[in-house]
């Protein structure tokens, strides 16, 4: 059986998100916006078919804000999941900023293992998620056995395979393209070059895989393998002429998203007649144990406790984390000696020369360097190791280059082309602790600022040879 997301994956989604869910607050709930203006639509369309929303639960929610949309702009009550316990705390900048009166349950989680009691809830939500498992069937399994009878099922944004692609290569997102990319995305002919969606080049480089192997056909198959009605829409692009004409020539929406791909909203429902006037007060009632899938109670300081196996999850910052323990202490591991996360308050007594201060908001913490910067980290854990480090590379440095030397053996150099995140990864020598000295280039400066820059950088860490 296809495993449905390795941990080398959930490790990558985890730190991609601590670092960039709202790096940039300005840019991002502006795009979260536009987002919810996108799904509020698809859900309007399709509202008598739907009906009661109450509870729901939104998987891979990010910062939530789509679970927000369901809360304030449509009465519903109910959760929201994601591997990333940093983005669903960003859901205070969204409370604040849109002075939002209604907040969902948020909880860590993986959406191929829900801690969700069986036929407990009245709509899963999903936008723009499946496409990063590997085996999409074992979280539609998951999502059937947590709906209720009559319970409704609703993914968007998903993408559609394209016939008309020469599949040559993969593409980033529009803001870090070259500009011979761009010029041929503004005519709409880049994606008759590229390998899958436009822009899945960054998270495929930061360690996240994408499956873009699902057409309409295939869709289908599996929503009516699980589903007993289903009501889909199609949206197909249009990026300049070299697509508008295709699209025109096509006849139809459908066999438009056939040649040119696009993404799809389904809303399926499983058979049966869903519960009503369910009490949400006592929202624990609709977990279960990550562990022993036994239920949980929440004690008076709001922590989450499982009497058989004894489970415990506090309310940190807003957020439930219910992973299970074993990935639960790997994915947020906490301060620990073989990782300087600098999101953490004490990650500078592991930082030695060269670091400037610790700038960033939210969970976005990083510290710029200029030409060099060293830092030691110790193992503690048991056999071969390799060294990982996050950061993100701006335009005055590119093209540009990273060269890291661990207990003076050179580990690794890196050249980087383009803007926006990156991961470097090598592997390193046994060792019990680990002098790591980075250096980058080109050195540059800003008018407004006395300081050389190279890259700025929010993570070092070991991390187990996969």
């Amino acid at each position: 059986m296809t495993e449905a997301q390795p941990f080398a994956v959930k490790r990558a989604q985890v730190e991609f998100h601590n670092f960039a869910s709202l790096g940039q607050p300005e840019l991002n709930l502006r795009i979260y916006a536009e987002e919810n203006t996108r799904r509020g639509t698809v859900i309007r369309n399709h509202l008598d078919f739907i009906g009661p929303m109450t509870p729901f639960l939104e998987i891979g929610a990010n910062a939530g804000h789509s679970s927000y949309m369901l809360a304030n702009e449509f009465g519903a009550r109910g959760f929201a999941l994601d591997l990333s316990a940093d983005s669903l705390r960003h859901g205070r900048a969204l409370m604040d900023t849109w002075k939002l009166e209604h907040a969902p349950i948020r909880v860590a989680g993986d959406a191929a293992n829900l801690p969700f009691a069986d036929s407990s809830l009245r709509m899963v939500c999903a936008f723009q998620m499946l496409s990063q498992f590997m085996d999409i069937e074992s979280v539609f399994r998951e999502v059937a056995r947590v709906l209720q009878p009559g319970g409704v099922f609703l993914f968007a944004e998903e993408p559609l395979r394209r016939k008309l692609s020469l599949r040559l290569y993969r593409c980033p997102y529009y803001e870090t393209m070259k500009p011979w990319e761009r010029r041929l995305y503004d005519w709409g002919l880049l994606g008759f070059l590229v390998r899958d969606v436009i822009g899945a080049h960054q998270e495929e480089s930061f360690g996240i895989r994408q499956n873009h192997t699902m057409g309409l056909k295939d869709w289908d198959t599996l929503a009516k393998k699980y589903f007993a009605e289903q009501e889909y829409d199609v949206f197909v692009p249009e990026r300049g002429w070299g697509e508008r004409i295709v699209k025109g020539a096509a006849g139809s929406e459908w066999r438009a998203a056939r040649m040119l791909g696009g993404t799809l909203a389904a809303i399926l429902k499983k058979p049966g007649t869903p519960e009503t006037g369910l009490d949400f007060d006592q929202f624990e009632r609709f977990l279960r144990c990550p562990d022993c899938h036994s239920a949980l109670a929440c004690n008076s300081d709001e922590t989450l406790q499982c009497a058989k196996c004894g489970y415990e999850s506090p309310n940190a910052g807003e957020v439930y984390n219910l992973l299970p323990s074993t990935e639960r202490n790997e994915l947020y591991p906490g301060e620990r000696a073989d990782i300087i996360d600098f999101s953490l308050p004490d990650h500078g007594r592991q930082l030695l020369e060269g670091w400037y201060d610790l700038e960033g908001v939210y969970g976005n913490k990083y510290r710029w360097i200029g030409a060099q910067a060293s830092a030691r980290l110790q193992r503690v854990k048991p056999g071969p190791q390799r060294l990982r480090i996050r950061g993100h590379a701006s335009q005055p440095g590119i093209p540009g280059e990273v060269r890291a030397v661990v207990n003076g053996i050179p580990a690794g150099a890196w050249k980087l082309d383009r803007t926006g995140l990156f991961i470097l990864e090598a592997d390193i020598p046994e060792a019990e602790e680990y002098l790591v000295e980075i250096a980058a280039s080109p050195v540059f400066r800003v008018d407004t600022d006395d300081r050389a820059f190279t890259v700025n950088l929010s993570m070092i860490r070991l991390v187990d040879r996969d």
